[in-house]
């Protein structure tokens, strides 16, 4: 849903809703304060602001996930007897995903922007570029994929593949900031600028007020005395989006399974049956749904058998030797597609075999490593740096002793086991797993039936890329879990005036 800037300016009427009133995500705005009496909105009265906020707005290409409690694990035989995702019941809370996964049309945008922005540090641009030799095998003859299969207009709509862990959440960091960038400028905010370097916008440093850009026009502010201040969009008025991301490993299982569409009445809660691919039954093939003429269609893009990836001539299978268009096949019941086969897709955590013992509750995660932003002697933040981002350091396990909920900066080892295995996780002497090996999910063009189920997991360190690996986009959801339609929570508060 798109926020309304017109309630922000001078000439807009205040919307007076009850302090406590409930039935959708829209929240109303109280004309005067609930706590003290004192006028909102009312530079006579200190300025203090509330405005209504219709709830959070879909941004560009993604589908609004609604969370749940789900069995997380493999459901399958263990053909590769590895026992790293052992069922569990986990809550995951609502949030966006991409609708498919990022295309070579898209991330060329990405690296046509990076080119123009920061011409004069050609390495950001370079360090982008995927790895096109990721097409070679020692046995075939792929070089027109090396050669073309990025940049030629055959594949735009293709996913795009020699992508490793670091590009593509740098990607995401990029999109969220134009994304917003472009709600300022829609708004009316924010005139159109090519900025470079230092100067481009990014989200973070615009709300920390370390990015002017061009303005157009700004916010009315209301603690100026004679009420004709003007301020730039803050955190509390509900215009930017939260930042594009990597699905956790929870989230894109979740999202890949799609039960939604096993819960047989609104307002139930009941899941039929526990689905083994991201459709239901047995069968990777349609058995009708769609269309008769669908009928028997391969629902994803995998490897049925050895050398065969696509059938016979005149019969083709999943009509895919290697990769396909990004929106093919089925989309499953969150409207999402290729969730099973094409790419497989990289997600935020960090492998460990022992996580299905430790997972916590709700959204689950293994990764965080904490950050602050950096700040001056006098308590200011620092300058951004050369390439106009805020400025971090790691959060030391010193500043957190007095912290209940936790006590380290880095959490990437709790309770994996490895102090107490002699170091099992000794890359390279005793385990191929690091603190910089991530999940992919999913199964890909290369791969058998088996990993098309979102429970099979797999890891690669995060500086590596594959033909077979690519990735979409995830965004956290803000407000009622239902979406913009209902308020969080169950109200039994009559209707009656």
């Amino acid at each position: 849903m798109k926020f309304n800037l017109k309630f922000l300016f001078p000439f807009a009427a205040t919307v007076v809703l009850a302090s406590c009133s409930g039935g959708s995500g829209s929240t109303g705005a109280e004309k005067e304060s609930s706590s003290t009496g004192w006028k909102h909105n009312d530079p006579k009265w200190g300025g203090f602001e509330d405005h209504p906020y219709d709830g959070q707005e879909t941004g560009p290409g993604l589908v609004f996930i609604e969370g749940g409690a789900f069995t997380m694990g493999a459901v399958e035989q263990d053909v590769t007897m590895e026992y790293n995702n052992i069922p569990r019941t986990v809550t995951v809370s609502s949030f966006y995903m991409d609708e498919c996964e990022i295309s070579n049309k898209q991330y060329r945008e990405y690296l046509w922007w990076l080119q123009h922005s920061y011409s004069e540090y050609p390495i950001v641009m370079l360090k982008a570029l995927p790895d096109t030799l990721v097409w070679r095998n020692k046995l075939s003859y792929n070089e027109p994929f090396v050669e073309n299969y990025f940049r030629h207009p055959a594949y735009k709509d293709y996913p795009v593949v020699g992508i490793n862990w670091l590009q593509a959440v740098d990607f995401a960091k990029w999109r969220g900031n134009r994304v917003n960038e472009y709600i300022l400028i829609r708004d009316g905010v924010l005139d159109h600028s090519q900025a470079t370097a230092a100067e481009n916008f990014q989200s973070e440093t615009y709300l920390y007020g370390q990015y002017t850009g061009t303005v157009k026009k700004n916010l009315k502010d209301f603690t100026s005395t004679d009420g004709k201040g003007e301020r730039p969009v803050r955190l509390e008025d509900g215009v930017l989006l939260p930042d594009y991301r990597l699905p956790t490993e929870a989230e894109w299982e979740y999202a890949a399974l799609s039960n939604i569409g096993n819960n047989p009445a609104q307002g139930e809660e009941n899941d039929l049956h526990r689905k083994i691919y991201s459709w239901n039954g047995y069968s990777l093939r349609s058995s009708g749904v769609g269309g008769e003429q669908w009928h028997g269609a391969m629902l994803a893009n995998f490897k049925r058998g050895r050398g065969d990836l696509m059938g016979t001539a005149g019969g083709l299978n999943d009509g895919a030797d290697y990769t396909a268009p990004v929106k093919s096949y089925m989309p499953n019941d969150f409207g999402l597609y290729n969730m099973a086969g094409n790419v497989s897709e990289w997600t935020m955590d960090i492998y460990r075999p022992m996580t299905p013992f430790d997972v916590h509750d709700e959204n689950s995660f293994r990764g965080n490593v904490y950050a602050t932003k950096m700040k001056k002697e006098d308590g200011s933040l620092e300058d951004r740096d050369s390439l106009g981002r805020m400025r971090y350091r790691a959060v030391s396990d010193s500043e957190l002793l007095t912290r209940r909920n936790y006590r380290r900066g880095d959490n990437i080892d709790v309770n994996d086991g490895d102090k107490e295995r002699n170091g099992q996780y000794s890359y390279g002497v005793s385990s191929l797993i690091n603190n910089h090996t991530r999940v992919y999910k999913g199964g890909s063009w290369a791969d058998r039936a088996y990993m098309l189920a979102p429970g099979t997991r797999r890891f690669l360190e995060e500086d590596q890329s594959t033909a077979t690996i690519g990735f979409r986009c995830a965004m956290a959801r803000l407000g009622s879990p239902e979406g913009n339609k209902f308020q969080a929570g169950k109200s039994f508060r009559s209707n009656k005036k």
